[in-house]
């Protein structure tokens, strides 16, 4: 029976009304509720009508009603409005929400949500829009607990995290049985949280299947599977990951992004949140930002003497462009922070434009470019040039727009640091092309131009001798013959021993982190008369080979054979 059927057969109106409202409310979409405070019916009445169709109790809002703050943070304020519910109390361990429409699928499936997060079951009980509207007016009051409760956030989830990980083994069997067999949803995301941060890794993914819920680290490049988790408990973390990461918890149809903190024995660890829906539910992937770390110098970063001092010199220049090329993940932006470590920010204004803004950079000012409100990496270039910039660094060069602009501000008397996705080094240069810029343009502005890869990095005196002979020696070889006969000279002779990894008790993977290999080149005049000839890659490749540039393989085998790299990394590149 339908609700307008259920309205003739009741005493609230006569039938010829109902079938009146019923035509009403189809040309106007105004909802029954509407029609029927119109007609003058008593809130009373209307309230005791539509709980007895829905089958469910009522509820209406005595004078002085209050909800406290904990219960009204069981449902997000957006999700009331938008679902137009409220929480109102917890009896017995039930949460009563007031609803207006108990059969909208969308709302219960929203509770389902939020009584999984909250491990908590509820009752809905009918209210009139009206009377749920005065409750939702309470979420106002929040605001100032709120403000507190953000400056609170890091110290409460440090405690969380230190309470459920009391008693939890060291091994990652240990860690697994733990959160398998008895754990809640705020203690298993602690776990993984902490398990991850001590493991050293980069990055956490939670990747929903269609039987478990796989956690796996990224550690020294390589995604490992850390443990499997029930199903059922896959909605729960990510509503918890989205709860500390400020996200929207009733959306789960498109991406969203955010960003939250927390201190482990005494650093702050920052974690970059993504989460993308997917056809088994939302996958989270987490990124670890350990600030106190800090910047990684150039050293740091691998770079060797000879790279080094062209870096140095470059990043003295008054003006120009210097750029960094490289796939997704290979360290571009850690090189960009290194040069930048290099610049006197006391006596330059240095700017930066990124996206994300990940380590806080001293002396630097920092924006946040939002492509989504219309702020590119082109819109703040040229607010950035406004601000009488010295040095200007872009996250990335997306487009032909902001590939002009910076190769303008480059002319006009500014140094721009930039990264840029090509193969190699020697590609920006055909790229930039691509992007429309004039040969002519890239010849003056263009001073140094870099690329680099991350390869695993040996723990420091270990590693399994091998003797360069045979397809080793062939394979060092070839990676030589383009070199000049002094460069060979210079980083070949009296190497005879390449390492490859070695577990021992200190270092039981062989490995500790990455590093990274390089491949760069100054502009010189040879190289702008080539580029203005129309010079190809290959001759331009050529050129600077014969000049003494030192590719990524080149630059991986020197570190190989000193022991700072597994020879099987040079297969990679």
């Amino acid at each position: 029976m339908d609700i307008y059927t259920a309205l003739q057969n009741s005493s609230l109106v006569s039938a010829e009304v109902a079938a009146s409202l019923q035509q009403q409310s189809k040309e106007t979409g105004a909802s029954l509720e509407q029609l029927l405070v119109q007609q003058g019916v008593e809130p009373e009445a209307l309230t005791q009508f539509f709980a007895s169709y829905f089958e469910v109790d009522h509820f209406t809002v005595p004078e002085g009603f209050s909800v406290p703050h904990e219960i009204l943070d069981l449902i997000p304020e957006t999700s009331a409005t938008h679902y137009h519910v409220v929480p109102l109390k917890i009896e017995h361990g039930v949460l009563i929400v007031g609803v207006n429409n108990p059969d909208d699928l969308r709302m219960r499936e929203a509770l389902n949500f939020i009584s999984t997060k909250n491990n908590l079951p509820y009752n809905m009980v009918f209210m009139l829009l009206s009377e749920i509207d005065t409750v939702a007016k309470l979420y106002a009051n929040l605001e100032g607990e709120v403000d507190s409760a953000l400056e609170n956030l890091e110290t409460e989830l440090d405690a969380e995290i230190a309470a459920s990980l009391e008693g939890v083994g060291e091994s990652s069997q240990d860690l697994i049985d733990h959160i398998e067999e008895d754990a809640p949803v705020t203690k298993i995301v602690a776990t993984i949280l902490r398990y991850a941060v001590d493991g050293q890794a980069s990055d956490i993914h939670i990747e929903p299947t269609p039987q478990k819920v796989g956690v796996r680290f990224r550690v020294d490049g390589t995604l490992v599977t850390s443990l499997q988790l029930p199903k059922n408990v896959h909605m729960a973390v990510v509503a918890r990951v989205k709860i500390l990461s400020a996200m929207r918890l009733d959306e789960r149809r498109k991406p969203q992004d955010g960003r939250f903190s927390a201190t482990f024995d005494g650093r702050k660890i920052d974690f970059r949140v993504s989460v993308l829906p997917t056809n088994h539910g939302e996958k989270v992937v987490m990124r670890i930002l350990d600030v106190g770390k800090g910047v990684l110098t150039l050293e740091q970063s691998g770079i060797t003497d000879y790279n080094l001092d062209i870096i140095r010199r470059v990043v003295k220049e008054p003006y120009g462009i210097i750029l960094i090329s490289g796939p997704t993940g290979s360290g571009k932006s850690t090189t960009l922070r290194g040069m930048v470590g290099e610049v006197d920010t006391l006596t330059e204004n240095v700017m930066s434009l990124e996206d994300p803004i990940e380590y806080n950079l001293d002396g630097v000012s920092q924006s946040q470019v939002r492509p989504e409100i219309g702020y590119t990496f082109a819109a703040g270039l040229r607010a950035a040039l406004r601000q009488d910039p010295d040095i200007i660094m872009v996250g990335e060069i997306r487009d032909k727009e902001t590939a002009g602009l910076a190769i303008q501000a480059a002319l006009t008397g500014h140094l721009v640091f930039a990264t840029l996705h090509t193969n190699n080094s020697i590609g920006v240069i055909p790229r930039l092309i691509d992007m429309d810029v004039d040969p002519y343009l890239i010849a003056p502005t263009l001073v140094l131009s870099m690329a680099q890869r991350l390869t695993k990095r040996l723990c420091p005196d270990t590693g399994k001798p091998i003797p360069v002979e045979g397809s080793i020696k062939q394979i060092i070889d070839k990676a030589f013959e383009t070199a000049p006969e002094k460069d060979r000279q210079k980083y070949l002779s009296d190497q005879n021993t390449v390492y490859e990894i070695q577990e021992t008790p200190e270092c039981p993977n062989g490995i500790k982190g990455r590093t990274a290999v390089f491949e760069m080149f100054r502009m010189n005049k040879d190289l702008e008369r080539a580029i203005l000839n129309d010079a190809n890659e290959a001759e331009l490749e050529t050129m600077l080979y014969e000049q003494g540039m030192l590719s990524m393989k080149q630059d991986a085998i020197i570190k190989a054979l000193h022991g700072e790299i597994p020879f099987s990394e040079i297969s990679t590149l």
